[in-house]
């Protein structure tokens, strides 16, 4: 296969990762809001490395630290997202 087919199937998985992603980040405000009116912290650790672990089983081992990296960062994003969402709904 050339590289330019490659290359185009990377786009194509790449406009998926985008459009899922936007939507796990759409959930993060609804998250967020339920969070604030049930008094829990953003931060849960307990459940992001029960999420890692449970992810980590899906996938090959040799992607396992890559996935757990992706993960990471994700998780990370969400909470300063939802960091955001709060901050914003505090000032109204």
């Amino acid at each position: 296969m050339e590289l330019d087919e490659l290359r185009k199937k990377i786009d194509e998985i790449d406009k998926g990762l985008v459009d899922l992603f936007q939507k796990r980040m759409d959930i993060s405000k609804d998250i967020a809001i339920y969070k604030q009116k049930n008094n829990l912290p953003i931060y849960d650790p307990v459940r992001e490395n029960q999420k890692l672990t449970e992810l980590k089983s899906t996938i090959k081992e040799d992607y396992q630290s890559y996935l757990e990296s992706l993960y990471l960062l994700l998780f990370e994003l969400s909470r300063k997202r939802q960091e955001e969402i709060l901050s914003s709904l505090e000032l109204d």
